[in-house]
């Protein structure tokens, strides 16, 4: 038998721990394979009772080996309240329904709602009701049949009522604690009555006709009308423990050597002319536990007028009994007596199978209490009636986060997935950005060789033109002094003549760099005298060119000439001047052209041959 196919079952009662596992065959049904039975201490206080049912259940569970890891849960209905309310007419809107059933529970629950766990079943019947009777047919006309008279019309309303049920959370909560300490996983939570409801109708009772389910327990009895389809239930708080509580007053023992006699002796009186038994002993106790029926019995019929006028529910037809204290012999019989119809013990293993390992002889002595765990088992198969959950907060909120765990672990892998897509894209992309990078490396390393090349190529080309330049220049400014002698021997008189240039960065004065008399002295040996007697004028001859040392640029030109006259100062000189200025080739200025000597050079004898210096300064230097 594997985890997988079973289910724990776990009625917490008020003075006894019951638990069962049901396997569930894979051709339908369910068998009962193991069960569990212990009552807590006598003197249980309800202080202790998590810790008392703390070590009771591990007890059992260590004790029995149940295997399964599920587990439902019933608890008393003495630690719960119920509540059943008729709701308005609402239709078939939920949120109104909702609405309303909150509104209802608010005002039934005499907890405040932050401190209970609640949960409610709707449950929707139909009322039928009477109309007058129909007004007689009309006569028929002679020879005619008579008509029939109308059936008698049936209305009906449908109503909504809600089955409350609300118990304390830190009950809950502590106890849920303690099966799920144990490694056991809580499939559901309810109280005992709904529980035992579920399994009277697996077995078909309440389903034709309305019954009642009475279960008699230690510390309370639940009562529950099954009435084709609707559901009423009542805790009432006379149970086992009031007899027992009773015969230890009346024979002044202690609590567990009262319940000691009632096992020993109990049963339930019979009433009228019946001959007591023989022992006091034993004639008490029937008599103490007939008085508590009695008293349970009032509080049954109580309840039936409840639920018949309050409630329009029919008449209950059947009784049947469960709980260790309807075992009490004589019970049956005092409730058939007492509301004179047929009374049973609820066979709920009609629905269920026996395992081979269980002890039928210890099963049957513990039969009555195990309608509970029946029930709860029946949830693990099919769709109970009433559906009543009672789980904490606590574990609804682990539920559903479990629930959403796949939903989780497949956003994980979906997130892992989508990284490593990424991460694999950026490494692709990485790696052929890496491919382009060191492809175009090399393209930059050819191109940057190929440029530096260039740039050789272009520094050779800039140096040859450069050279080039520079020898055009040269080419250029070749003509540069024939042409300024040229213009200059187009502007001299006929009388006058040049025979010395002289080039020069600056100004210079000095005495010892006068070629004048080298100058003069030549036109004086070979020339030819004029008027008066003087020598004849010589020819015209080439002018010498000379530069001062060092000079890279010619800014200055002095002009070192002769000419014909008789005097000083005539004419022809500021007519040269002025034909130099008008020439282009001088600076602008008065002090750019200037005769610095036009004396006569005596020679043999008198002549008219004049000696004279100019110097000119050039609005174009001339480089060397």
């Amino acid at each position: 038998m594997g985890k997988e196919n079973t289910v724990l079952t776990i009625d917490i009662g008020g003075d006894s721990l019951k638990m069962a596992e049901f396997s569930f065959p894979s051709g339908g049904g369910m068998t009962l394979e193991k069960f569990a039975f212990a009552e807590y201490d006598i003197d249980l206080k309800e202080a202790g009772f998590v810790e008392v049912f703390s070590a009771v259940y591990n007890r059992l569970l260590a004790e029995n080996k149940f295997v399964s890891h599920g587990v439902r849960v019933s608890i008393s209905g003495q630690s719960a309240f119920t509540r059943l309310s008729k709701l308005p007419p609402l239709g078939e809107d939920k949120s109104r329904i909702e609405q309303i059933v909150e509104y209802e529970a608010k005002q039934t629950v005499p907890y405040p709602m932050d401190e209970v766990i609640w949960d409610y079943q709707l449950v929707k019947h139909t009322i039928k009701t009477e109309n007058t009777p129909p007004p007689e047919p009309e006569p028929a006309p002679e020879g005619e049949a008579a008509a029939p008279p109308p059936e008698d019309p049936e209305s009906s309303i449908d109503e909504m009522e809600a089955l409350f049920v609300a118990v304390k959370s830190d009950l809950v909560s502590e106890l849920a604690d303690v099966i799920q300490e144990s490694g056991k996983e809580i499939l559901s939570i309810e109280i005992a009555p709904t529980a035992f409801f579920n399994a009277a109708r697996a077995n078909q009772i309440g389903v034709s006709q309305c019954d009642m389910i009475l279960n008699i327990g230690g510390r309370c009895s639940s009562l529950v009308f099954a009435d084709q389809g609707r559901v009423f239930a009542r805790t009432i708080p006379i149970a086992g423990h009031s007899v027992t509580q009773q015969i230890s007053k009346e024979f002044n023992i202690s609590f567990s050597d009262a319940e000691e006699l009632k096992r020993r002796h109990g049963f339930v009186a019979l009433g009228g002319a019946y001959e007591e038994p023989d022992s006091e002993v034993a004639a008490t106790i029937s008599k103490i536990a007939r008085n508590v029926m009695t008293r349970l019995h009032g509080e049954i019929n109580r309840s039936i007028n409840v639920w018949r006028s309050q409630y329009g529910g029919n008449k209950p037809a059947h009784l049947y009994l469960g709980g260790g204290s309807s075992l009490m012999a004589y019970t049956p019989r005092f409730f058939n007596e007492k509301l004179r119809i047929p009374v049973d013990y609820l066979n709920a293993f009609q629905v269920v199978g026996i395992g081979q390992e269980i002890n039928k002889e210890q099963l049957l002595e513990v039969a009555p209490m195990f309608s509970e765990l029946i029930g709860l088992a029946l949830k693990h198969i099919v769709t109970c009636p009433v559906d009543i959950s009672l789980m904490p907060l606590s574990i609804k909120q682990f539920r559903a986060l479990r629930r959403k765990k796949p939903y989780f672990y497949a956003s994980a892998v979906s997130i892992i997935l989508c990284l490593l897509v990424f991460y694999w894209g950026v490494a692709k992309r990485l790696d052929f950005d890496k491919g382009r990078v060191d492809v175009a490396k090399k393209e930059v390393e050819k191109t940057n060789t190929l440029v530096e090349k260039v740039k050789a190529l272009k520094r050779e080309m800039d140096s040859a033109k450069s050279e080039y330049a520079e020898a055009m220049e040269i080419i250029s400014k070749r003509k540069q002094w024939p042409g300024i002698m040229n213009d200059l021997q187009k502007m001299l008189p006929d009388t006058v003549w040049l025979t010395l240039f002289e080039g020069s960065g600056t100004l210079t004065t000095s005495a010892s760099a006068d070629p004048f008399a080298r100058a003069a002295a030549a036109p004086a040996a070979g020339g030819r005298r004029g008027r008066g007697g003087a020598a004849p004028a010589p020819g015209p001859v080439a002018p010498a060119f000379t530069t001062t040392a060092g000079v890279t640029e010619i800014n200055w030109i002095k002009f070192y000439g002769h000419s014909i006259g008789f005097k000083p100062n005539s004419l022809w000189d500021e007519a040269f001047r002025i034909n130099l200025k008008k020439s282009g080739l001088f600076a602008d200025g008065d002090d750019s052209i200037v005769f610095e000597n036009d004396g006569y050079t005596p020679e043999k004898g008198k002549n008219n041959i004049t000696s004279f210096k100019l110097r000119g300064k050039l609005k174009e230097p001339i480089k060397k």
